[in-house]
């Protein structure tokens, strides 16, 4: 084991992956990056600002989407090279390639790469989302049919080897999930 670590929290719209990493982030001490912020901090946008662009267009094309992941990873080489033991990195990550990226990246500053892969029912995702709706301060843009476009074009990361994944159901409080995280970490190592 590496005594530096990228941690990847991924998975599909609404699915607790935001919320386990702000928290665990705070728990370890480590910088967190969150796709959402950082692609409306890219496009000139405070956070909360709602941009209801579809799938793959405004701020939400390939090729902003491809800068938004690039600016995630200068981020955490900037903070692996400065000494810090690790960084969160927050977003869908749902392309191989952008989590071959990551792999490459910790591999160059001999880090360990554990992505954490956030899952809950359709069901909660639904309430989930009509929640966000509500919420003012909310910073993600995903919608149902966003989700439900994202679903089908996931892919599923069996590239990874099983030291490299852990897979968790999102469905308990956030403290809960915080605390079995913890403890299947410490029972990686």
């Amino acid at each position: 084991m590496n005594s530096k670590t990228v941690y990847v929290f991924m998975g599909l719209i609404a699915s607790g992956k935001s919320t386990l990493a702000e928290l665990f982030a705070s728990a370890c001490g480590l910088p967190c990056y969150n796709t959402d912020r950082v692609r409306k901090e890219l496009a000139g946008l405070a956070a909360n600002e709602r941009r209801p662009d579809e799938l793959g267009q405004g701020i939400y094309t390939p090729e902003f989407t491809a800068k938004t992941y690039q600016a995630m990873l200068d981020r955490a080489r900037l903070d692996l090279q400065a000494g810090s033991e690790g960084v969160v990195l927050d977003g869908s990550y749902s392309r191989r390639a952008d989590r071959k990226q990551v792999m490459q990246l910790a591999g160059e500053e001999n880090a360990d790469t554990l992505f954490i892969l956030c899952t809950c029912r359709d069901l909660e995702v639904k309430r989930r989302l009509q929640l966000r709706a509500e919420d003012p301060t909310a910073v993600s843009d995903g919608r149902w049919d966003i989700f439900v476009r994202q679903k089908e074009s996931f892919e599923f990361p069996d590239e990874l080897r099983a030291d490299q994944l852990l897979q968790l159901d999102t469905e308990a409080e956030p403290e809960q999930l915080l605390v079995m995280l913890q403890r299947l970490i410490n029972a990686r190592t």
